[in-house]
């Protein structure tokens, strides 16, 4: 039986899990692709360690130099993440005219265009399924099963220790604080979960699945982005009894002349399937003008599920080798003549509905006063409720869902309201998405 050999750069928990499932499955994997995948160098800083796998010594190396310059290997995974050295190790593969395969959705949001461009000149494939969503076979939905389609959104929950930070303080009234340790505890967080948290994460997934949507280069500035630190108790206490439940969102619209993109916390009707996603799963709904929406739902991180997208690329790229194909699909979806930059609306030029939550002091007039002032912006009021005094006893929590408004209104509005004397801290607010 013919041999496609790997070579494999980074064995933290997604290579462990590409090893494992290479080894579990092998005999699977050889029956459909008609040759065997063969594993034959490892490298990373830290070989000593027990994985928990049986890994032949032989195999293993500190120096990345003998996966990228051995003339067998025909595909060189990366799995150490980050910028650098994956950037200088990637090209380099590349530019050995090796195949890559990569989970690494930082890097590709920052250096895509460096990376596709040298694909191109040395006619190699690059697979990233693995860099959105986990096993969510999302990146080939895009480039093939949707690629009769014009995409015009893709809404997504794409960070999974988020999502079960958000979870576990709805369904058991937990503080962000008191969740996010437990999220630690149990590896569905990182020891600094500041990308995760602050929504840094789900905008370079955003922007690997916007520049495939659409054919455009993302700087990954002009991307909107706020994390859920700010999220409480009573803001989730709130959405629920207002019909919603609180998401971080990746979202990004197309209409045809303007992206509209960004990441940020959004209430959604609990009678939507995205807010009836929980726990570290992820999902992602992609509206396109010929079969509406189509949601996929499934695990987006872990050793496994993520492993099992990048062993899907290795055997795809597998396939092209045997048969002699090279550059079948474009590695951004589009040909490169037709990638064009498309303008990017400000956060400022959106329009939606909003919620609004108060701490105030607990006297006469101050409701109208605030209302005075988002209606000198133009913003009209659907509903009021005064809650409870808030738990350290400074103020009255008032909450307001407003009628659609353009965000410069609104972000006007409150830095005049935030600036009276009767408000105890800054406002929140929490874009609702319908």
């Amino acid at each position: 039986m013919k041999s496609v050999k790997v070579g494999l750069i980074g064995l933290g928990t997604i290579g462990v899990g590409v090893v494992k499932i290479l080894q579990k499955n092998g005999t699977c994997i050889s029956a459909r692709l008609g040759a065997s995948v063969e594993l034959t160098k490892i490298a990373d800083l830290d070989i000593t360690t027990d994985r928990g796998i049986e890994i032949d010594r032989k195999l293993l190396t500190t120096n990345a130099d003998e996966v990228l310059t051995d003339p067998d290997i025909d595909i060189v995974i990366e799995l150490i993440g980050g910028y650098e050295p994956a950037r200088t190790f990637i090209l380099k593969a590349i530019a050995q005219g090796k195949h890559v395969v990569t989970a690494n959705k930082a890097l590709l949001a920052m250096h895509a265009d460096e990376i596709f461009t040298a694909t191109e000149k040395h006619q190699v494939s690059i697979g990233f399924e693995a860099s959105v969503g986990g096993a969510i076979p999302i990146i080939r939905s895009i480039r093939e099963a949707f690629v009769a389609n014009r995409i015009e959104s893709i809404e997504g929950i794409v960070n999974g220790t988020a999502n079960y930070i958000l979870s576990k303080m709805s369904d058991e009234n937990l503080n962000f604080d008191v969740v996010l340790k437990e999220a630690q505890a149990k590896g569905f967080a990182e020891a600094d979960p500041t990308f995760d948290i602050e929504g840094i994460d789900s905008a370079h997934k955003i922007a690997v699945l916007s520049r495939l949507a659409y054919g455009t280069p993302i700087n990954i500035d002009d991307i909107y982005v706020q994390g859920i630190s700010r999220i409480s108790l009573e803001d989730i206490a709130c959405a629920h009894d207002l019909g919603y439940r609180i998401k971080l969102l990746a979202v990004s619209k197309f209409d045809g002349e303007v992206l509209d993109i960004r990441v940020h916390p959004a209430m959604i009707p609990k009678t939507k399937p995205l807010a009836n996603v929980n726990g570290v799963l992820n999902a992602i709904m992609i509206r396109d003008d010929l079969m509406g929406e189509n949601i996929l739902v499934g695990h987006g991180a872990g050793a496994l599920p993520t492993g099992s997208a990048v062993v899907a690329d290795v055997v795809e790229i597998a396939r092209n080798i045997l048969c002699g194909a090279k550059n079948r699909m474009p590695a951004q979806s589009f040909q490169k003549s037709q990638v064009k930059k498309i303008p990017v609306r400000d956060i400022s030029e959106i329009e939606g509905d909003y919620f609004l939550r108060f701490l105030v002091v607990d006297k006469p007039g101050v409701l109208s006063k605030i209302t005075g002032i988002l209606g000198d912006h133009q913003i009209g009021i659907k509903s009021v409720i005064q809650r409870h005094r808030d738990d350290k006893g400074e103020g009255v929590l008032l909450v307001m869902m407003t009628h659609r408004a353009q965000e410069k209104n609104i972000q006007e509005a409150l830095g005049k309201i935030d600036s009276l004397d009767v408000i105890c801290e800054k406002t929140v607010l929490i874009r609702v998405e319908e």
